[in-house]
């Protein structure tokens, strides 16, 4: 069974546009694995790419999938997502994903409470951010809260200091410029992974930032099996 970035415990900060895309068994989908406990059948964390044209096999979400669509339209029989949206396909559901065009997905895989049942499918709108006024050169979109977990994308101004507590732990994906972290730069697809309790202390760079984040849900949660 494959082990990637498999201690919760432990802070993990993964750059991966720098590594190569590996080859999924289906023929144009690609992936760049953040963490992984499992073989093809796994509790996983990846950026995804579809090659136009191409298409994964029918399957069913024993699990859970979570994604964010960061470039091109993702489809399936329920219709098209294009880039911003956020979709939450939770355990027993089921799709047949493909791309027309082309596109790349950050998803998260077998991460979900196994009674939960919340479909989600949020498009991206022009007036999606709210600033934060407790928190200076921060603006939020939120995309989804339960009782176990917050994920929004957040905007941070350029230079913006970003200090914030996380007693579940958090991860942080870049989407679009950068910011340092622990005397680390993080540039587009760089991926931070903090263990509970968290304490991000950040600063955005100069063209300022825009993060995927998400607080809880971090531990492993090996629930029924996709297929």
């Amino acid at each position: 069974m494959m082990q990637l970035n498999a201690d919760f415990s432990l802070r993990v900060a993964v750059h991966a546009a720098q590594l190569p895309w590996v080859a999924s068994p289906v023929a144009g989908i690609e992936r760049r694995m953040l963490d992984r406990i499992g073989d093809e059948v796994a509790r996983a964390t990846s950026i995804v790419r579809y090659a136009a044209g191409s298409q994964f096999t029918a399957h069913v979400h024993g699990g859970g999938e979570e994604f964010l669509v960061l470039d091109g339209v993702f489809s399936d029989e329920h219709g098209d997502c294009p880039a911003g949206t956020y979709v939450r396909n939770p355990p027993t559901s089921q799709h047949t994903p493909h791309s027309g065009p082309g596109c790349t997905i950050l998803v998260k895989l077998r991460q979900f409470d196994p009674d939960d049942r919340t479909a989600v499918r949020l498009a991206a709108g022009p007036d999606d951010f709210q600033p934060v006024p407790e928190r200076a050169g921060v603006s939020v979109r939120a995309l989804f809260v339960d009782q176990h977990e917050v994920v929004q994308i957040e905007r941070w101004a350029a230079g913006s200091m970003i200090r914030q507590s996380y007693p579940e732990g958090v991860e942080v994906l870049v989407l679009e410029g950068s910011f340092a972290e622990s005397g680390e730069a993080f540039a587009v697809q760089s991926w931070l992974r903090l263990p509970a309790p968290a304490s991000l202390q950040a600063q955005a760079g100069a063209q300022g930032c825009l993060v995927w984040i998400k607080q809880g849900g971090i531990l492993p949660q090996l629930s029924a099996a996709d297929s």
